[in-house]
């Protein structure tokens, strides 16, 4: 079920639906940022956008909010299209999310993940969460999982094999393969040099496109291709049901 296509009261029938994911939530999230002269600015967002709907249309009981499509990307601000939340700013919308879909009767809520600076973020959220139900010496009604949708079972094996060389750190075929499958109409080409770029630190806007001007780091986009992203998209989705699934079993805190 998609909560942004769905009605109130068929969110209401699906929280108290008999079935082991009723009261669990997919979160996609990610960020809207350069990725090199071919990727697309929703590269982030759009990979565990894809991988979620996937999953919920072979798993009708998987239920997928609406994407949090902007994080934490100020280190991309030097290339135009750009749009990024403080970590402060991020972190707060992150507990309010939690907290909407906590008071609904959600209780997990899975986080997919499309952007690596979004982690540490995402986690110091976690922490404030867990930190104000310490506090108070009650049980959390909801438990919480974070999980880059490379990093479900098999993913990165798999993209492995399939970009040996010139997979790098970000703009990677691998992404863009994911995007080209779902959006074939807007697969985009350019020169680019060298044809693997190269890697190193990142630290604020301008030096971060004083050291990678096209935006790329050790990746080689242009290995990448539809058939090669439906690959990465079909070992995902079933993984990130089985992990969901994982997940849904769980135990709740207790007091």
């Amino acid at each position: 079920m998609l909560i942004h296509l769905s009605s109130w009261p068929e969110i209401e029938a699906q929280l108290a639906a008999d079935h082991p994911l009723a009261r669990t939530a997919v979160v996609p999230i990610g960020s809207n940022e350069q990725h090199g002269p071919t990727g697309l600015l929703g590269t982030d967002w759009m990979c565990p956008e894809i991988i979620a709907h996937a999953a919920e249309r072979t798993e009708p009981g998987l239920t997928v909010t609406p994407t949090f499509n902007i994080g934490m990307a100020q280190h991309h601000l030097a290339f135009p299209g750009t749009i990024t939340l403080r970590p402060s700013t991020f972190m707060a919308a992150i507990s309010d999310w939690i907290s909407s879909l906590s008071r609904h009767g959600f209780e997990r809520i899975y986080f997919l993940n499309g952007h690596g600076g979004n982690v540490a973020s995402i986690e110091a959220a976690f922490a404030e969460v867990w930190a104000e139900w310490s506090y108070a010496e009650t049980p959390p009604p909801m438990t919480l999982k974070l999980r880059n949708w490379w990093d479900l079972p098999g993913v990165t094996a798999l993209c492995n094999r399939l970009f040996p060389t010139g997979h790098g750190m970000h703009a990677t075929p691998s992404e863009i393969a994911v995007t080209q499958a779902a959006y074939p109409g807007h697969i985009k080409a350019a020169a680019y040099s060298p044809q693997i770029a190269p890697t190193g630190p990142i630290r604020d806007a301008l030096d971060y496109r004083a050291r990678f001007p096209d935006g790329r780091i050790g990746s080689d986009p242009a290995q990448a291709s539809p058939a090669k992203g439906q690959q990465i998209i079909d070992l995902a989705a079933p993984a990130l049901i089985e992990d969901v699934r994982a997940f849904a079993g769980e135990a709740l805190p207790q007091g």
